[in-house]
């Protein structure tokens, strides 16, 4: 009786370790370690984990800089144009001081700004350049946080009362002009006469120089006093279209039916996103394909990790034999190969994401300094549009990359484990 009692309480012992005990972790570990007699499986591991660490580290980094490319692009172009544009329908918009103050008292709208508009020749004694002309009133030209805190040079006090102009760096600087200086404009259409439309050319003095910091907008951007602007462009009194500037640009589609009903008169109305709908629909296709090329280097420092523990696996068959004589179980075996595999994934892919995250932080030292060593201009701003290079790091984004990363390294072990497991003891001792 007491022996079958004995029994019984020993039947009911484990007869296993458990999953992922201190000794899977000690073979595993041993196994990441180089010997002299396995140096080419430690170089095929280093590889992949350099593989690993440098496509992770890749991945953020680009995605971070076309996030910051298109935030700064979007920041710039809709801080100089409106996110809906007012334009008339059948009758010119002479009662835009009345539609422009009713839109602007709309829940979300935060201004609403009559414009003149036109294209003209900008010219010194140094250069001439074409520009786009837009006249519109001293308060409105003060709500334009991107010009008007960006002044350079002169002021923009008294714009209304005087005829001076506030003109882009770039432009300044193309023209040789400072605060003060005369630039001379030319319009195509000017005044009408027996023999026809004749040129409009007039001088104006240079009253405030911006730099909003997009290469595009300050060297063809220039500011006239709205009165003065209609008088230059044959205006009668009314205005080209009236733009509106909201607090939210995403709700746009929200307030058309609101703004199209405070005009209180025929007018089409023109939204930010289909305005630049070409470039930014652009701009994703060539983010979402930089991901899915770059996605490729994990994939291919993942294979890395295939070939370097099936040759691990090949190597390490006596081993493997011996363990399972001594009562490993196949599970154990396969957990030993899968935290070798496994470790190399994770280890690359947090050391990518450190080295990732350093230079998203430090990305515009780091291009000055190579642009000083290589004496080269890496970011043109007449290629790029920007003045620096930008980079905004995204939560969610970079945790898809590091996630996808663990996981393609996690399914990367999973055949060599298995391979591992299934070794017959009795045929890998066979001829030793």
């Amino acid at each position: 009786m007491m022996a079958s009692a004995s029994s019984g309480a020993r039947s009911d012992e484990p007869t296993g370790t458990r999953p992922f005990a201190p000794f899977e972790w000690m073979l595993s570990l041993r196994y990441l370690r180089a010997r002299r007699k396995e140096g080419f499986i430690s170089v095929i591991a280093g590889f992949s984990f350099l593989g690993i660490m440098l496509g992770v580290a890749t991945l953020i980094i680009v995605m971070a800089v076309m996030n910051g490319f298109r935030q700064e692009l979007l920041s710039k172009i809709l801080g100089l144009n409106g996110h809906v544009l007012v334009q008339p329908l059948e009758t010119p918009l002479t009662d835009y001081q009345a539609v422009a103050d009713r839109i602007a008292k709309l829940n979300g709208v935060r201004l609403a700004v009559p414009l003149v508009e036109g294209q003209a020749l900008a010219s010194s004694q140094f250069g001439a350049s074409g520009v786009l002309v837009r006249g519109l009133t001293e308060k409105d030209l003060r709500g334009l946080p991107s010009v008007a805190h960006n002044v350079r040079s002169g002021t923009l006090e008294g714009f209304d009362t005087g005829q001076g102009l506030a003109i882009g760096k770039r432009l300044a600087d193309q023209l040789s002009l400072r605060a003060g200086d005369n630039i001379t404009l030319v319009a195509p259409r000017g005044a009408v006469t027996p023999m026809g439309t004749s040129p409009r050319i007039k001088v104006y003095k240079v009253a405030a120089i911006f730099e909003v910091g997009m290469s595009e907008y300050d060297s063809a951007f220039v500011f006239m006093p709205l009165p003065e602007a209609q008088a230059y462009f044959n205006r009668n009194g009314d205005v080209n279209a009236i733009e509106v500037y909201i607090d939210k640009p995403d709700d746009v589609e929200e307030l058309r039916g609101a703004i199209q009903a405070a005009a209180e008169r025929p007018v089409y109305l023109v939204d930010w996103r289909r305005r630049n709908a070409t470039f930014f629909n652009a701009l994703q296709v060539e983010r979402n394909v930089m991901f899915l090329i770059l996605t490729l280097i994990v994939l291919v420092a993942a294979l890395n990790i295939v070939s370097g523990l099936i040759m691990l696996v090949k190597d390490k068959g006596h081993d493997i034999a011996i363990l399972r004589t001594m009562g490993a179980t196949r599970g154990a075996v396969m957990r030993v190969f899968l935290i070798t595999g496994a470790s190399i994934g994770v280890v690359g892919t947090l050391t990518g994401l450190l080295l990732g995250v350093v230079v998203c932080l430090n990305i515009e030292r780091i291009r000055q300094f190579i642009s000083w060593l290589t004496a080269t201009e890496l970011f043109s701003p007449e290629l790029y549009y920007l003045s620096k290079l930008p980079a905004e790091m995204n939560f969610s984004e970079t945790a898809t990359v590091v996630v996808m990363a663990l996981v393609l390294s996690l399914l990367a072990t999973l055949y060599p484990s298995w391979r591992a497991a299934r070794l017959d003891p009795v045929e890998a001792l066979r001829y030793e």
